[in-house]
C-alpha cells in the first residue's frame, strides 16, 4: 500500500493501522520516544516506508518541543561571507554534521546595524533549538541576544565581548591563534629575516588579536617597530592595500607574516605590482592553509587550521547540549580528523609550542552530562611552500 503523487497525504491513523498498533505507539516512535519494543518499532518504520508517511513539523514540534533546525548566525555581510573560502569551508563542516543528525541550517548574515533586532526577534521566538555563531566582533550583541533568549549557542572563535569571562563560560570552538602565528614568524626568523612585518585582521576580533599576540611573542617584543603593522582586514583587497603601506613605511622590509590566507593574496599582488620577488627581496607567509594557498604564485607557506573540522566541531558541541544523552564517542567522536583538538576546560589560548599533528578528544565529549562540556582549541601546524 503506497500512497498515490497527487493522493491524499497518508496520516498517523493510516500509519497505525498497517502497522496494528495505537495511534500513540506510532507517534512515540516517529518522536523518538521511549517505551516501545524493538519488533514494534520496525514494524512502524516498515509501514511509514510503504505509506511515504512524513511527520507533521507543526505537530511534532508540540509533542517535542524541538524545531529540528539550528540557526547559524555569521556576523558579516552575505558578500563578505561569499568571497571567503574561509567561511564555506566552515559551513560546510557545521551542515555535515548537522545532516547526519537529521537537524535543518538556517543560515543567518549580519548586513546591515538593524539585522540584529530582526535576528534577535528571530531567535528569541523558538524557531529554532540552538545557534551557532561565528566571526563576532568585541560589541557584538548577538551573544546577549542568545544569553537572554535561553538559546543553547555555540561560539566559532574565543569569546572577546563584554561578560564573556563570566559564569556560566561560553561554550566555544577555536584554534591555537598565537601559537600559529609564533610558528609563523618563527620560520621566518629561522630562514635569517630581521624586518618582519604583519598584516592583521580587525583587532576587535580575538583570532585578529592572538595573532598578532603571536608575533609579538615570537620577536621577543611587546612593542615592535608600528611601521610594520598594518591593519588588512582579513580580505585580499585590505592585504593588497596593507602591503602598500608597509612598503611605503619600511622599504628595508624583508618579511610579512599574513594573518589570513586573503590577505597574503592580496600582498603578493602589491609585492609583484612593486616589482618585490617572492621570496628572494620579501618571504611571505600567509594563515588558514585553504585551497587557494597552494595556487598562488608562488605557493604560500602558511599555518594550516582545519577550519571544515572546526565548523564540525561546533556542530557536534551543540547537538550534545541539546542532547546529552547523546554519546560522541560512539561513531566519529568529537575532534577526529582535526590536526589536533583539545578541550581547553577554560584555558588560555597561549599553551605553547603545539606543532604535533596529534589529536585529542574534545573535553566532555563522551561525558554523562551537557554541564561538562568545555570549549575545544585545535592545534595549529605551520605547512612550509615556496613563498618563505
Amino acid at each position: 500500500m503506497v500512497s498515490e503523487p497527487n493522493g491524499a497525504r497518508p496520516t498517523l491513523e493510516a500509519v497505525a493501522a498497517l502497522a496494528g498498533v495505537s495511534r500513540a505507539t506510532v507517534s512515540r516512535v516517529v518522536n523518538g520516544g521511549a517505551g516501545v519494543r524493538a519488533v514494534v518499532q520496525e514494524r512502524v518504520r516498515q509501514a511509514v516506508r510503504e505509506l511515504g508517511y512524513v511527520p507533521n513539523s507543526a505537530a511534532r514540534t508540540l509533542v517535542t518541543r524541538r524545531t529540528g533546525a539550528v540557526a547559524v548566525v555569521i556576523a558579516e555581510p552575505e558578500t563578505r561571507v561569499f568571497s571567503d573560502p574561509f567561511f564555506g569551508r566552515q559551513l560546510r563542516g557545521i551542515s555535515r554534521e548537522l545532516a547526519a543528525a537529521d537537524t535543518q541550517l538556517l543560515l543567518m548574515f549580519v548586513e546591515h546595524h538593524a539585522d540584529y533586532d530582526r535576528i534577535g526577534r528571530y531567535l528569541s521566538a523558538g524557531h529554532v533549538d540552538g545557534a551557532l555563531m561565528f566571526s563576532l566582533h568585541r560589541d557584538d550583541p548577538l551573544p546577549t541576544m542568545a544569553e537572554r533568549a535561553g538559546l543553547p549557542t555555540v561560539y566559532g572563535g574565543r569569546p572577546g565581548w563584554a561578560g564573556a569571562d563570566r559564569a556560566p563560560r561560553p561554550l566555544y570552538v577555536d584554534t591555537d591563534n598565537r601559537d600559529g602565528a609564533r610558528q609563523a614568524v618563527r620560520h621566518l626568523l629561522d630562514r635569517g629575516r630581521r624586518r618582519i612585518a604583519v598584516i592583521t585582521g580587525p583587532l576587535d576580533q580575538t583570532s585578529a588579536v592572538d595573532r598578532l599576540d603571536g608575533y609579538r611573542d615570537a620577536l621577543g617584543t611587546p612593542e615592535p617597530d608600528p611601521r610594520l603593522i598594518a591593519d588588512g582586514g582579513f580580505t585580499a583587497h585590505g592585504g593588497e592595500r596593507a602591503m602598500a603601506e608597509l612598503l611605503d613605511a619600511a622599504p628595508d622590509l624583508d618579511a610579512v607574516f599574513a594573518c589570513s590566507d586573503l590577505m597574503a593574496s592580496g600582498a603578493l599582488r602589491t609585492l609583484r605590482a612593486r616589482g618585490r620577488r617572492v621570496p628572494h627581496d620579501v618571504a611571505v607567509v600567509g594563515y588558514d592553509d585553504l585551497e587557494p594557498a597552494a595556487w598562488a604564485d608562488p605557493p604560500l607557506t602558511t599555518v594550516r587550521q582545519d577550519v571544515e573540522e572546526m565548523g564540525r566541531l561546533m556542530a557536534r558541541l551543540l547537538l550534545r547540549l541539546l542532547d546529552p544523552r547523546k554519546d560522541l564517542r560512539k561513531g566519529e567522536g568529537a575532534g577526529a580528523g582535526a590536526d589536533g583538538a583539545e578541550g581547553m576546560g577554560g584555558a588560555g589560548m597561549d599553551s605553547g609550542d603545539t606543532d604535533s599533528g596529534d589529536t585529542d578528544s574534545a573535553a566532555g565529549a563522551g561525558a554523562a552530562d551537557a554541564a561538562e562540556l568545555a570549549p575545544v582549541i585545535t592545534r595549529a601546524r605551520l605547512v612550509v611552500r615556496e613563498s618563505a
